[in-house]
């Protein structure tokens, strides 16, 4: 019987797991150094250069479900991944959720006049910090990069550049500052990190197709198609990239379910 054995080199150093400091000092310097609303007013007004579409399709990135959507087919091509990002969106969410809860800090429709930014769909009014969009942003990406070994994670760099314009997403459309999305960035990261190391201690042999855990994660995607088709999420611009994602969901699970008769090595 095959045994998983932890690949060498696959979890983040030690230096790297400081890296998500950087971005939490800049949230401390910009909330006390006044520069809250400077920050993101600039980029609210600079960000409306490009299409509304571009920006609500980025912030889907950061929509659990969207993220779910778009990472589906890792199911059949690198499981271990899917583990990752899915471990890391869950302990981010979860921190998310205490932190908003607790902070209790108002978003800039909470703050500002409503003509003084641009917004697109309903204002939100509380719950700013930190943004939770962003964690599940960096949690997957960065979950996903570190399950990788050294040697895949020179072609994955540019997934952390899809995050950091999902967080500016949320400035674009007016739901967060810009401390909420750094903050937010920190804490996805070291999601991420954690989500990949817990990765690490699931056996190869459990991540066959035909294995209690991908099966769960398969009815996932079928609880994805009716959120997708019976929901609009974060924007109506969105639609289509939603139906898509119902489509990529529906054809990995017709691959996922011819897979159940092969036989697992």
């Amino acid at each position: 019987m095959a045994k998983h054995s932890k690949p060498e080199g696959r979890l983040a150093s030690s230096l790297v797991w400081c890296i998500p400091l950087i971005p939490l000092a800049l949230t401390i310097a910009i909330y006390w150094g006044d520069l809250q609303t400077p920050t993101f007013l600039w980029i609210n007004r600079y960000t409306q250069i490009l299409p509304d579409v571009i920006w609500t399709w980025l912030t889907f990135l950061g929509n659990g479900w969207g993220m779910y959507a778009l990472c589906f087919p890792l199911l059949l091509l690198a499981p271990r991944l899917l583990s990752a990002g899915l471990i890391a969106a869950l302990l981010g969410g979860i921190v998310s959720q205490i932190l908003k809860l607790w902070l209790a800090l108002p978003r800039p429709a909470g703050v500002l006049a409503m003509e003084d930014f641009y917004r697109i769909g309903e204002p939100l009014l509380f719950k700013a910090m930190p943004s939770g969009h962003t964690i599940t942003a960096f949690a997957v990406i960065s979950g996903i990069y570190f399950a990788s070994t050294k040697d895949k994670r020179s072609s994955l760099w540019w997934l952390f550049i899809l995050a950091v314009f999902s967080g500016l997403s949320r400035n674009a459309i007016g739901a967060h500052w810009l401390t909420d999305v750094l903050a937010g960035s920190a804490i996805g990261l070291w999601a991420g990190m954690i989500g990949a190391w817990i990765s690490e201690y699931i056996p190869d042999r459990q991540l066959a197709p035909n294995k209690i855990g991908p099966r769960i994660l398969a009815l996932g995607g079928v609880g994805a198609i009716y959120v997708l088709l019976t929901q609009t999420l974060d924007s109506d611009l969105n639609q289509s990239l939603q139906y898509a994602c119902v489509a990529l969901i529906a054809i990995t699970l017709a691959f996922f379910i011819k897979a159940q008769t092969t036989k697992a090595i």
